[in-house]
């Protein structure tokens, strides 16, 4: 579709077109002539002589050597002037018909825990209007299970090993380019709300608006837009609400006797208790997403994509600091008006280093060559229902909270996971912590371990594991049963177990292990912290 002011400039083309005609004819060794373009100061034409085509720029000085009188030139002149003066309104109008980026970012939420995929206990109506009304993405994963080195992965489109960023609290290296920079050189401007990067070197992310709160972000983005000097700039909307991080709410919208626990938790009154304030902050975090949809409809119409994700499990056992499906899984909803159908689901395998590439393109531009990232316009688009064959993820650890490296690849099938210090005990904040709103259950779950078996496997299974695990996602979503040591899976394993030996090694991944683990024959990591008593 044109514009009006596309229709005038068209006009002038016709208009120099036919002056130009008038010039060409003159020039002795000139076949034709065509207009092809006005570029400010500078008329184009191509002049096609007998051995063949050539393109040169003509000023008006070029025209008058040619032999145009004064009244023609001067028509000519006057018809570049606004002509090159339609141009120029009318680039700015496409570019403010620049597709607009929104991407809503929760913070340690579970893939499970919305109606959405599932969830018969959490209320999250913005979730479901987003699933109704675009993509749902059944197989989307982090690169790993931490928010820094989730979020860096999101920002460079690479691995941790390739961006510098592995363990937690750590950050890519000099010299990576930023998905926010490459959108800032097609003309973006950049707003960023909330957790979306990690720690204290969000400058280096080149946000050309940043506000800090990490709750109720819809009053600060609608302050944004009240006061924003550059409307006529397209707009990446970058937000990242806290929730459900750590502490959770104390507030409980849910009744702790009626929300559903997974197999591989400790049901007790603690636990129930927690999960219900859990929920509850995913429900608040979801309505705080539905006023900024809206907020994206009345700015920009139908023009913008919109991406909802979380950067990992929640944090609960198994789930964050873990590359089980419930630590790396995570839901994906996006919706595009115009380009992706609604109501639509697919099974394709993306990763979250995939989002670089694919938001760059929906935007009009190419990546950056050798990223790990590859775009998932294709599915987006209904074109094709696959995208990756295989997803890598990695965890390097968090402090002293937690000391175990680990390493996976999945298929459709198959889950391998490899874990590089099997000689030492896993952990993270919260059994050893053991903080009200985080990860207090965790006192009922050793006393309740004392006496009954089927606990005790449970909590041991957390600490100490495996040099590797293979599961049959199929027959095995939860990830339960480790089939490494079954004769009947070898074959699986030893296929798997080298592929990610061969990506490992392209990644340039050390393996590293970031601070001293805790040994599995040792005291529990809370006891060495000196977090509780010892046994």
């Amino acid at each position: 579709m044109f514009s009006a002011v596309s229709a005038v400039s068209r006009l002038f083309s016709v208009c120099l077109y036919v002056l130009f005609l008038k010039v060409c004819l003159r020039v002795s060794r000139i076949q034709r002539c065509f207009w092809t373009g006005v570029d400010n100061r500078a008329l184009r034409v191509r002049l096609t002589p007998p051995v063949g085509a050539r393109t040169t720029v003509m000023t008006g000085g070029d025209l008058w050597e040619l032999g145009m009188n004064r009244r023609d030139f001067i028509r000519c002149s006057v018809a570049a002037v606004l002509g090159g003066a339609a141009f120029g309104r009318a680039d700015r109008a496409q570019m403010a018909q620049k597709l607009n980026i929104v991407c809503f970012f929760s913070d340690d939420m579970g893939r499970l825990d919305t109606p959405v995929y599932g969830s018969k206990d959490v209320r999250t109506p913005t979730m479901e209007k987003l699933a109704s009304g675009g993509m749902t993405f059944d197989n989307a994963f982090v690169a790993s299970p931490a928010c820094a080195p989730s979020r860096a992965a999101l920002l460079t489109g690479l691995m941790p090993a390739r961006n510098g960023a592995e363990a937690n609290h750590t950050y890519p290296r000099k010299g990576v380019k930023f998905l926010t920079g490459v959108l800032k050189e097609m003309g973006y401007e950049i707003a960023c709300f909330g957790k979306v990067a990690h720690g204290a070197n969000k400058p280096v992310y080149g946000f050309d608006y940043y506000r800090a709160k990490r709750m109720g972000i819809s009053g600060e983005v609608a302050k944004y837009f009240k006061n924003r000097k550059s409307a006529k700039k397209p707009c990446v909307l970058l937000m990242g609400d806290r929730r459900p991080h750590v502490p959770w709410i104390k507030e409980s919208a849910y009744d702790p006797d009626k929300v559903t626990l997974p197999p591989y938790f400790v049901d007790t009154p603690e636990t129930r208790r927690h999960q219900a304030r859990y929920y509850t902050d995913i429900t608040n975090m979801d309505a705080d997403m539905g006023r900024c949809l809206e907020i994206a409809r009345k700015q920009f119409g139908d023009n913008f994509i919109f991406v909802f994700t979380s950067d990992h499990g929640g944090q609960w056992p198994f789930g964050k600091w873990n590359l089980y499906d419930a630590g790396v899984r995570v839901p994906m909803l996006i919706v595009w008006p115009g380009k992706v159908k609604a109501g639509v689901r697919t099974g394709a395998m993306v990763s979250w280093i995939d989002l670089f590439a694919t938001l760059i393109e929906a935007a009009g531009g190419k990546a950056p060559a050798g990223i790990d990232g590859k775009s998932f316009i294709g599915v987006l688009r209904g074109q094709t229902s696959r995208h990756r064959e295989a997803i890598f993820t990695t965890h390097s650890g968090d402090g002293v909270m937690n000391v175990y490296p680990i390493r996976s690849v999945r298929t459709d099938k198959y889950k391998y996971i490899l874990n590089l210090r099997p000689d030492c005990q896993h952990s993270n904040h919260s059994d050893i912590l053991r903080k009200d709103g985080a990860g207090a259950y965790w006192d009922s779950w050793d006393a309740a371990a004392v006496d009954d078996s089927a606990v005790a496997a449970i909590v041991k299974r957390y600490y100490v594991r495996p040099a590797e695990e293979l599961y049959d996602l199929e027959s095995d979503p939860l990830e339960q049963k480790n089939l490494a040591g079954d004769p009947k899976h070898e074959k699986e394993r030893r296929e798997l177990r080298g592929r990610l030996d061969r990506w490992m090694k392209e990644q340039g991944d050390t393996k590293k292990v970031f601070g001293k683990p805790y040994p599995a024959s040792g005291r529990r990591p809370r006891e060495v912290l000196g977090r509780g008593k010892k046994k």
